[in-house]
């Protein structure tokens, strides 16, 4: 799981900003938001032009060098933080597995090459690339003179990590192998004027023709009046169709003209649920921009519900509440820090507490 992250001269953030999700309050209630002592679920709350969506693809850009998954083509337009393009953009991830604390720091120009890398592991240095020089474990990892200065300077961009997976013989449970899994099932998606994502999928997926070729119209019929209360009745594919069709008084009308912004964004949510049994870390930026807020906290209970980890951001302080997460689990981003609201007050934080009222009433201070 994902335990820690830094960045720094990344776009907005000069300084740097960092979340700890070992970071927990011993709250009672919402336990499942917490596994293994690291916070599973969480949402990021913050006014516009805080940093909510450049934190979250902050977090992603480990996705970009080491796995060969769907990558936002913009990405690296205005990478480095306006004031002094010239800055190297620091990355720091801390992940645990099985009690594993594997470290993985690296600094990126504003072109997106590596400049550095370093990894350790439970505090013991792996290999640390910077200067045109490699200090590498070599007991580990055993390397000719050769291999070990090309590696030092390499031209190609290429990241220590991934040669080392594909250059030495590794046990199934080797810590490199786990961080290569857990990177490839990153998933950070949204839907507004256009859809993106970034990770998990090698390719971009027409959704209607996704539902019908999983035979899963049927059980969208029934995600949408489960979760919004909408009672749609698709037609029966036929063989070779691509497209959802709706009965509307006896009539097959195409599913797509009739659905509202909010329903488009129900089905590109659909989509990604179905395909989120291989996902690891999830974040959905502005996840409920076209949902009503009762829906909001519909859509929270199913993601929270999922075994990887969900956070999401959003506007709404709907969804601020007990009743849903955590004190822990709710995060303000504001003046290039982020915090936890039990982390923005000295008032003591109980379950009964209304806390969108605290917040409105400017009781949380980042």
């Amino acid at each position: 799981m994902l335990a820690k992250f830094a960045v720094k001269n990344f776009r907005g953030f000069k300084e740097r900003i960092e979340i700890d999700l070992t970071r927990h309050s011993n709250y009672t209630f919402n336990s499942f938001a917490i596994k293994d002592g690291i916070i599973k679920n969480g949402i990021l709350y913050g006014p516009n032009g805080s940093g909510k969506t450049n934190f979250s693809l902050a977090i992603f850009d480990i996705v970009n060098h080491l796995s060969q998954k769907w990558k936002k083509p913009d990405y690296y337009f205005n990478f480095t933080y306006a004031g002094n393009r010239n800055l190297i953009v620091e990355f720091e991830y801390t992940f645990i597995f099985d009690g594993q604390a594997v470290e993985y720091c690296y600094g990126k120009d504003y072109m997106g090459v590596l400049r550095h890398e370093q990894m350790t592991v439970n505090g013991r240095q792996v290999f640390k690339r910077e200067n045109g020089k490699l200090d590498i474990d070599g007991s580990e990892f055993p390397m000719g003179d050769s291999v070990r200065h090309n590696l030092a300077d390499n031209a190609n961009n290429v990241s220590i990590v991934n040669f080392l997976i594909t250059s030495y013989p590794l046990a199934g449970d080797n810590y490199l192998l786990r961080l290569n899994s857990f990177v490839n099932g990153m998933l950070w998606f949204r839907c507004l004027d256009t859809r993106e994502f970034i990770g998990l999928e090698n390719a971009i997926t027409l959704l209607d023709e996704f539902i019908i070729r999983n035979k899963l119209v049927v059980e969208f019929e029934r995600f949408l009046k489960e979760i919004s209360g909408q009672d749609f009745k698709f037609a029966t594919p036929a063989q070779g169709d691509k497209t959802l069709f709706c009965i509307v008084d006896g009539k097959k009308i195409p599913f797509d003209p009739i659905s509202s912004t909010g329903t488009k964004a129900l089905e590109l949510l659909f989509y990604w649920v179905n395909r989120m049994e291989d996902a690891t870390f999830v974040f959905i930026d502005e996840f409920d921009a076209f949902y009503h807020f009762k829906l909001s906290f519909e859509v929270c209970k199913l993601l929270f519900g999922l075994d990887c980890q969900v956070f999401t951001s959003s506007h709404n302080t709907y969804l601020m509440t007990n009743d849903l997460l955590r004190p822990d689990c709710n995060f303000i981003v504001y003046d290039n820090k982020i915090k936890a609201l039990c982390d923005c007050t000295e008032k003591e934080l109980r379950f009964g507490h209304n806390i969108e009222k605290l917040f409105r009433g400017d009781t949380f201070r980042v």
